[in-house]
């Protein structure tokens, strides 16, 4: 069974590689890897870790998702993928392993707002269960509401369904200023903390990371954080409690390519049931890349799937 779904998942490549054109023609690519546990592999013990990139771009109201198995965490990974000609936006974490890539001629690179303030947050969820601590005010706290904040303006954004060029506006009227507020104090306060405190390490990303935080303000289409490889992503972190490990290299690869035709079909507001088993049944029948593309998710919607009892 296992070599059925293998062989299946190898049928439904070009699908996948469809969906790569489609990250690759921009503006936005948004990053991800999380660790995965692969028996098999050459040279290499069974305990040893192994990754499942993550990748998202297109369309952003119909985006296409891929996964992609490496044995390792290496910055060639996410270069490999982008190729030598993307232009555009990437949106990552602060893992260093992006960092050569946004410095990329023609590359603006993003950070994550929402791992700042997890930073943040880590200094004060101790505090909140010591009996008399004053969170009030300090600059934790004070970070997070400026944070608060931010996300209020792209609430606002959101209920209004404001378009990319007023999106832009409200950020530079109101999130600049807020964004400076937050610079200047830790700016203030980097100095004076000490070292080894989580809040010194919280200050220290942020103001490392600064230029990446504040760019989403200079273009609508843009997004504060990387939640969007961050959710998709985690039915993969969920499962891997279960299932724990992939038997083999080609099993990572056949996993791959399955979460990315799943996860694709989620993100364009398809049941995945219904798209996975309509791509099985049309999939023998296209012969052309015409043909493959579509039977790309982005090209259906739930009401023109068929219907399976």
């Amino acid at each position: 069974m296992a070599a059925w779904a293998i062989y299946v998942a190898n049928r439904c490549k070009p699908i996948v590689d469809l969906l790569i054109e489609d990250i690759r023609s921009g503006p936005l690519i948004n990053m991800d890897e999380t660790p995965l546990q692969v028996l098999k592999e050459p040279g290499k013990k069974n305990t040893t870790k192994s990754y499942m990139w993550i990748f998202i771009g297109g369309d952003p109201q119909r985006p296409s998702v891929v996964f992609q198995y490496d044995p390792s965490r290496s910055k060639e990974v996410p270069t490999r993928f982008v190729g030598s000609d993307y232009r555009g936006y990437i949106q990552t974490d602060g893992y260093a392993g992006y960092d050569s890539l946004g410095t990329r001629e023609g590359i603006e690179h993003l950070g994550c707002l929402v791992h700042a303030r997890r930073k943040f947050f880590d200094v004060i969820k101790p505090l909140k269960k010591r009996k008399g601590a004053k969170i009030k005010g300090c600059t934790a706290q004070t970070v997070l509401d400026h944070i608060r904040d931010l996300y209020k303006l792209e609430k606002l954004a959101k209920e209004q369904e404001m378009s990319p060029e007023q999106i832009r506006d409200l950020r530079q009227e109101k999130a600049v200023p807020i964004l400076n507020e937050i610079k200047i104090l830790l700016d203030e306060r980097i100095s004076t903390t000490p070292p080894n405190s989580l809040l010194h390490k919280a200050i220290s990303y942020a103001l490392g990371q600064w230029g990446r935080l504040t760019r989403y303000t200079e273009d609508g289409i843009l997004h504060p954080d990387n939640n969007l490889a961050e959710n998709a992503i985690r039915p993969l972190a969920v499962g891997r409690k279960n299932w724990l490990f992939a038997g083999s290299p080609k099993g990572a690869r056949a996993s791959a390519i399955y979460f990315s035709l799943i996860e694709t079909a989620k993100a364009n507001g398809l049941e995945p049931h219904a798209y996975i088993r309509h791509l099985f049944e049309m999939i023998p029948m296209a012969e052309t890349k015409e043909g493959l593309k579509r039977l790309l998710p982005k090209n259906f919607t739930r009401e023109t799937l068929p219907v399976y009892s």
